[in-house]
């Protein structure tokens, strides 16, 4: 089984589109199906459901609910791991360092400049990639 930390802008992309077969839409459709297993924090879940429920993205609040409810359901609670060098966007930290909480955890984004150049960080598509292996 795959463990990953899903970045915010990959289920804000799948909530936004109108493309069935987009990368970030399947990867939504395999969380909710406990084909992958996140890692997440209390930090991580405020985020999503704060970002999520921003009007200016009109996302049902429903499926905000469950994105959170998947993520709980099959998913594991996780500590962050230090992470001591500077990261390009402070603020996407949290992300990281629960990914370093699992030697074998992916992180999944949509902006992968945000992060250290590291091969644990991958798209959605790169990702697909990883699950079809």
């Amino acid at each position: 089984m795959i463990y990953a930390v899903i970045d915010t802008n990959v289920f804000v992309s799948a909530m936004l589109t109108h493309h069935s077969d987009s990368a970030t839409v399947i990867l939504y459709r395999k969380l909710l199906n406990g084909e992958m297993i996140p890692l997440y924090n209390k930090e991580i879940l405020a985020e999503y459901k704060e970002v999520l429920s921003r009007p200016r993205f009109h996302i049902d609040l429903r499926k905000v609910d469950d994105i959170l409810r998947a993520i709980r359901t099959y998913g594991i609670l996780s500590e962050r791991v230090q992470y001591l060098e500077a990261m390009p966007d402070e603020t996407d930290r949290v992300f990281y360092e629960v990914t370093l909480s699992h030697e074998e955890a992916y992180l999944i984004t949509g902006n992968q400049r945000h992060f250290p150049q590291d091969p644990i960080v991958v798209t959605p598509a790169q990702m697909l990639e990883i699950l079809s292996e």
